[in-house]
């Protein structure tokens, strides 16, 4: 068989595979168990291989480079207009091996093991945050049923609110104040394991050169570094600064007709917690500018005074994030006029 281009529609247990010639003849349609996929693209010989970069896909794509294959990751929303078809793992297959011959198709770069490593921890650290943010509003909640309203804050939130049932002891039962004990230690031990992974990113960010380089950018700390290294991989895969800015979803949507361009709110794509990290660092240094007067006239503390802080905050990202492509791109820091138009002193930059 003289295959040329392979799409190959992921899935658990089956996948399907769409292969054609170097004319565009198909050449094999047919499903391979899981098991049988890596024994079947050994026997062919080195050809490009197309999948929707989803669940799998990276490790995927490394283990089929290894057998010398071309493999190319391309985003679903890309793959979705040439099914032709009603929704199938056959035809999706076939849309797959369809859009990367596209001559001006943009792909995915297949992450390293150890980048998969480091977002692997970040996502778990983000679904713990989110898991003991929930279970603090809860104890919130049942506390305000009972018309004790703890302050704003939740690094002393389970001290306080033992306190305010110990001063309220007669006014409680028994089962209440155990169901909010048992509350309390299940938030502190979800504070513990959050800790206890910052401790590992932080571990694995001091021996990653590119996330040290990134850390250096005001707004940037030691999470949002190593995040925003191990997403990005190799910078060259974006041909410019705003590019990237653009995949992190930093830049303007357009909605132009007739000639007419029309500039919309930013387009939030890419990864949400990553843009989440930026901003929060973004809104650090907007809130110790803020109380420096020596930065008054930056540009960062005019724009704030023009827009509202939040559209001021985006656009410190947006200026971050070509930044980050710059400083990848040459292996360099950025030079001291950054970091003084950036508005922050040097120990900022570990604001987020």
């Amino acid at each position: 068989m003289n295959i040329a281009t392979v799409g190959l529609d992921l899935a658990k247990s089956v996948l399907q595979i769409h292969a054609v010639d170097l004319q565009g003849q198909i050449v094999v349609r047919k499903q391979l168990r899981r098991a049988d996929v890596l024994p079947y693209f050994a026997t062919l010989q080195p050809c490009v291989i197309g999948m929707e970069a989803c669940a799998s896909s990276h490790y995927w794509g490394r283990e089929l480079a290894k057998l010398g294959h071309t493999v190319r990751l391309i985003a679903p929303q890309f793959v979705r207009p040439y099914v032709r078809s009603n929704k199938t793992d056959a035809a999706d297959a076939e849309a797959i091996c369809e859009a990367i011959t596209r001559p001006n198709m943009r792909f995915v770069p297949v992450k390293t093991q150890a980048q998969q490593t480091v977002l692997s921890l970040h996502r778990a650290r983000a679904g713990l945050v989110k898991s003991r943010t929930a279970l603090a509003n809860q104890i919130r909640g049942l506390l305000g049923e009972f018309g004790i309203v703890l302050p704003q804050g939740i690094r002393l939130l389970g001290q306080r609110a033992m306190a305010a049932l110990s001063i309220r002891n007669d006014e409680h039962s028994e089962p209440f104040r155990a169901l909010i004990q048992m509350l309390v230690e299940h938030l502190r031990e979800l504070g513990s394991k959050v800790a206890e992974l910052e401790g590992r990113i932080r571990a694995i960010h001091r021996t990653d050169a590119p996330g040290q380089l990134l850390e250096t950018i005001p707004g940037i700390g030691p999470l949002t570094a190593s995040a925003l290294a191990a997403s990005i991989g190799n910078a060259r895969a974006f041909r410019s600064g705003r590019e990237l800015a653009a995949w992190l979803g930093r830049v303007p949507r357009q909605h132009s007709s007739g000639g007419t361009p029309r500039l919309l709110g930013i387009s939030k794509r890419g990864d949400s917690a990553l843009r989440t990290l930026l901003i929060h660092g973004a809104r650090a240094i907007i809130r110790m500018a803020a109380s420096k007067p020596g930065m008054a006239d930056s540009w960062l503390m005019k724009l704030c005074r023009r827009r509202h802080k939040n559209i001021a905050a985006v656009v410190l990202t947006a200026k971050n994030a070509r930044a980050a492509w710059a400083m990848l791109i040459r292996n360099q820091t950025l030079p001291d006029q950054h970091v003084r138009d950036a508005a922050t002193a040097p120990s900022v930059a570990l604001a987020s």
